[in-house]
């Protein structure tokens, strides 16, 4: 059991995390797929974006808070993390330098992490991009930031308006990020495989001349009063 004070401390070394073959299958599915099954919830906001978008990232969350320009606790957490841990930082959106750049991703890379999102700046981003190491960010800025400011190291954060806890599972696209609670992604998992299944069927049909009109649009624009009882489109 944690003691009370590594309980209270900024800097928590251990937590759960969601289990290496369900970060596996989950890697499968689009980060849209696992967003419709988590109810349309837990997105974290479009300024999070790959450098590139053919980067793809998917792991435990590995949960970093920082004052606005500064990356101590970023230094930190890698030289704390384990192979396949995702670094999420709340970096509070602030673009006025790069919290990372190749050096540090470098790092990242050699020690085999899942990938850094990050809500602030990065910079490098020719170099990152090359590199084809997964980094999410809100922008970038060739500017330096500080190493004088405490932060902490996995207690819940802010990170693009979403809630991210250690261990939660965090699966990233070029349409962005979805974060889901490690209790609830091994639930997801099968109603994901079954979307796609849906979904695949339902771009057959419109590919092939069938159903080009969704069978729910009239009952959906009656409800909503844009059509009476008994009209049609």
């Amino acid at each position: 059991m944690m003691s009370k004070s590594a309980e209270l401390s900024d800097i928590r070394r251990d937590f759960e995390r969601v289990a290496p073959d369900i970060v596996q299958r989950a890697a499968r599915y689009a980060a849209s797929i696992l967003a419709d099954v988590a109810g349309r919830r837990g997105t974290m906001d479009g300024r999070i974006a790959p450098l590139a978008k053919s980067m793809r990232i998917a792991g435990p969350a590995f949960t970093i808070e920082v004052r606005p320009g500064d990356n101590l606790m970023i230094h930190a957490a890698i030289a704390m993390a384990c192979p396949g841990d995702v670094l999420v930082i709340d970096g509070k959106a602030d673009r006025t330098c790069a919290l990372m750049g190749a050096i540090m991703m470098n790092a990242c890379r050699k020690l085999r992490l899942g990938g850094v999102i990050v809500d602030a700046a990065v910079r490098d981003s020719e170099e990152l991009i090359a590199l084809g190491f997964p980094v999410f960010a809100v922008g970038t800025n060739p500017n330096g930031p500080t190493k004088n400011v405490s932060g902490r190291i996995n207690w819940p954060i802010s990170c693009g308006g979403a809630v991210v806890r250690p261990g939660d599972l965090v699966v990233g696209d070029g349409d962005g990020v979805v974060v889901i609670e490690r209790e609830k992604a091994e639930s997801l998992l099968a109603l994901a495989e079954q979307k796609v299944a849906d979904e695949r069927k339902r771009i057959g049909d419109i590919v092939a001349g069938r159903n080009l009109r969704p069978k729910w649009l009239e009952d959906s624009l009656r409800a909503a009063g844009a059509l009476k009882k008994g009209e049609v489109l």
